[in-house]
């Protein structure tokens, strides 16, 4: 039983040690510096909204189909 225990003891410190020098004894890597870059000017936009293009396009729509419906 003290043989196993302290066979039991031996392997967990070996593992434990094996765990510890995972990350290797290197010196820490610097990261480079986070540039920030601002984004470009969006381009200019329609003076025209789309909710008014919605609008024409369904009254188009009614204006078909009431002029085939009366045919």
């Amino acid at each position: 039983m003290r043989l196993t225990t302290t066979l039991a003891v031996a392997a967990a410190l070996a593992v434990s040690g094996v765990a510890a020098n995972a990350g290797g004894n290197n010196d820490a890597m610097m990261e480079a510096p986070v540039v920030m870059v601002e984004p470009a000017p969006a381009a200019p936009t329609s003076s025209i909204s789309p909710t008014f293009v919605v609008i024409g396009v369904l009254a188009a729509l009614l204006i078909a189909a009431a002029v085939s419906e009366s045919d």
